[in-house]
């Protein structure tokens, strides 16, 4: 499965977020596949940049949930965000769950270079049936852009909250804010890209969410999803991500990337004058690209929504 609505790298198109993680398949929705080995990189790439807001999301969840003994990173993808639970609860064990093998591969080589391998364990399998493999329930279960890549939601919020302890806290990031990388008009094209691009991948994002297996459709109002599975919603919160410019080397080359899985996964969508300008963008070689362009910035929003387990 995959985090990152928003769509992110995680999740879709691109929308660059966070993402970091989350995913478990190529669900096998023809245009809107996702190879999540393929996008590996881009992932990792994509919430190590986004670490200072996560480190911000964890840090507020530690004083909703004190000294966990089991954190679960459901759909954790290359690990990225669990190694982050991992120092931000040091005395907790950390189990990343997703379900792709290669991407927990990668997990587990980050926790040995971190140093916490001796409390990482790995997990592989499809959400949510999967956690019913683990040892013992979770005192936190954190899904980051996970659910939406899975067909019945509160199902699986039901399957969540199913593996919380009593007391434990299920922390939910989805939605937010699209991340915005340009000025609306930046000298070349017509103004307003970056508005089109949502509202193309939009379209995109409600055909993979059609497209799923089991599909259920679902107001997406994650207090009252929680609340209907038995959880009692403890609190939402959101944190930025602001990289102003001149941004870092490292923002760039994230901002090209997000570009350039955009061209490829929407561009048919896109008018030729749209296209041009996603071309232009991308090519390293055009002083209008976001490698040469000194008015690139990073800006987002996660959206986190937490609950408790109380029975």
């Amino acid at each position: 499965m995959a985090h990152e609505h928003d769509h992110d790298a995680d999740q879709g198109p691109g929308h660059g977020h966070s993402h970091g993680h989350g995913h478990g398949h190529g669900h096998g929705h023809g245009d809107t596949d996702i190879d999540w080995n393929e996008m590996a990189p881009l992932l990792e790439n994509q919430a190590e940049l986004f670490t200072p807001l996560y480190e911000r999301a964890l840090a507020w969840l530690g004083h909703k949930q004190t000294e966990p003994g089991l954190i679960v990173d459901a759909g954790s993808g290359p690990g990225v965000v669990s190694c982050l639970l991992a120092d931000a609860f040091p005395g907790a064990r950390v189990v990343a769950v997703d379900g792709t093998e290669p991407l927990l591969e990668r997990a587990r080589a980050r926790a040995g270079r971190l140093g916490v391998a001796d409390r990482f364990d790995t997990l592989a399998g499809e959400l949510p049936g999967v956690l019913d493999d683990l040892d013992y329930p979770a005192d936190l279960l954190w899904a980051s852009r996970s659910l939406h890549h899975l067909g019945d939601q509160r199902a699986a919020l039901a399957a969540f909250a199913a593996r919380l302890a009593p007391g434990g806290t299920l922390a939910l990031l989805e939605g937010g804010l699209s991340a915005r990388f340009l000025p609306r008009d930046i000298g070349i094209g017509r103004p307003g890209l970056q508005a089109r691009l949502d509202a193309v991948e939009e379209e995109w994002f409600a055909k993979m969410r059609a497209d799923l297996p089991g599909a259920v459709a679902e107001t997406e109002d994650w207090p009252a999803l929680m609340t209907a599975v038995g959880l009692r919603p403890t609190g939402t919160r959101s944190f930025l991500l602001d990289l102003p410019a001149p941004t870092t080397d490292r923002a760039r080359a994230y901002v090209a990337a997000s570009l350039a899985r955009r061209r490829d996964v929407i561009g048919e969508h896109l008018d030729a004058t749209d296209r041009t300008t996603l071309d232009r963008l991308v090519d390293p070689e055009d002083r209008a690209s976001v490698h040469r362009r000194p008015d690139v910035f990073l800006l987002a929003a996660h959206t986190v929504y937490t609950a408790v387990r109380t029975g």
